[in-house]
């Protein structure tokens, strides 16, 4: 005879089942008892933790993981916007990524399966400021979760094509890939390779996975909206004039990946994530014009010493308003980078990861966000 007690993941099995044997399988539990078999249904809920979930790319992956069923842990700051984060079954946890110290008695307490870590910054006023949140950030955590042996299954992190900065620049162009050397040109792709380093050299006592998303854009994203915003008043702006390879993901094919990390992949392995399609610099804008209804539109292009100007200015006015500026230093080395082309092959062959969304239909998806949540003004919204 054998006894079986479940857990507090595991509500509709409160009370204790006598059995000969059980059998576990997807979303069933079979008891087998003097040749019978009872069939239950049940719903272990694996318990994940994510952190920037008030962020963009945070707030998608929340929305995911409450879908399939999970306990959602949503690390958020005291002043985070809980906007997006509406539902009655999230579980908030205020963690200070600053101490290690302060995230050990955060989480004490706490055992989560799995963990996402999508916190970080993408502007800074002080370039220094990209180590102390990103790098140094995700240095606190981990040394948290491992000072309190937290039996975790897998740590995903979510890092940035922006790692290798502007290699493959010759033309052809060719695919950025994993046996690259990263030379990262901008203080926030140093700081997320940082991190990754970090995390290489825990070695195989530490469960993690590294994604590398190229440009991420969809609803409720910021930075692209600005683009938007400016085509919808009749002004695309584009730097330089020699050929630009762009690559896109759209937010949900982010998520995507996340969730089969969780599920197949392989610890200490970096995965590129892109929609699989190479895009020409002036595609994207032309894009958002179809969805915004065609408006006029004057077409701008800047060579990239002017860029420069005005990045550096936008630099000086960021520290002196202590407010972080879009067209910065760091988006200037972005805008002149030429080749964004990576390879995602191993991605797909071992996560089993297919993008959903080409660029049109992720255009298609998120001007439609912008203009249902009043992004844009009534003027700039399409009229049906």
């Amino acid at each position: 005879m054998q006894i079986l007690v479940f857990n507090r993941h595991q509500p509709f099995f409160q009370e204790r089942a006598v059995a000969q044997q059980a059998v576990f399988y997807p979303n069933k539990l079979i008891i087998r008892k003097n040749c019978l078999i009872l069939q239950r249904n049940y719903n272990f809920s694996m318990s994940i933790l994510i952190t920037g979930a008030s962020g963009f790319v945070g707030s998608h992956l929340v929305d995911e993981a409450l879908q399939r069923g999970m306990e959602v842990w949503a690390a958020v700051r005291p002043s985070s916007s809980r906007r997006y984060l509406q539902d009655e079954r999230i579980h908030f946890i205020e963690l200070d990524f600053s101490s290690e110290e302060r995230l050990v008695q955060q989480l004490e307490g706490h055992a989560f399966d799995y963990v996402v870590h999508a916190a970080g910054v993408t502007k800074c006023v002080h370039p220094d400021d990209f180590h102390r949140v990103n790098t140094e950030g995700t240095q606190h955590l981990v040394n948290a979760i491992l000072k309190l042996k937290m039996p975790l299954k897998r740590f995903i992190y979510i890092s940035t094509l922006g790692v290798f900065g502007a290699i493959r620049e010759q033309k052809p162009f060719t695919e950025i890939n994993e046996h690259d050397t990263p030379l990262p040109n901008t203080a926030y792709g140093k700081s997320k390779l940082e991190a990754e380093r970090f995390l290489d050299s825990i070695g195989n006592d530490f469960p993690y996975i590294i994604l590398r998303p190229t440009g991420i854009y969809g609803p409720r994203e910021k930075d692209y909206f600005l683009m938007v915003k400016s085509i919808a008043r009749h002004l695309d702006f584009a730097a330089g004039f020699s050929r630009q390879d762009i690559t896109f993901v759209y937010i949900l094919d982010v998520v995507q990946a996340v969730f089969l990390a969780i599920d197949r992949g392989m610890s200490g392995r970096k995965y590129f994530l892109t929609d699989g399609g190479v895009y020409q610099s002036d595609t994207f804008s032309d894009l958002i014009r179809q969805e915004l209804g065609n408006p006029w539109c004057v077409r701008l292009k800047a060579p990239l010493w002017l860029l420069r100007i005005i990045t550096a200015c936008g630099e000086l006015v960021g520290r002196k308003t202590g407010k972080p500026i879009a067209l910065n230093n760091d988006k200037y080395n972005i805008l002149r980078q030429r080749n964004w082309r990576c390879n995602i092959e191993p991605t797909m062959d071992e996560l089993g990861y297919h993008p959903h969304y080409k660029l049109e239909q992720g255009v298609k998806e998120t001007v439609k966000w912008y203009c249902e949540n009043h992004w844009l003004s009534s003027k700039a919204a399409p009229k049906n």
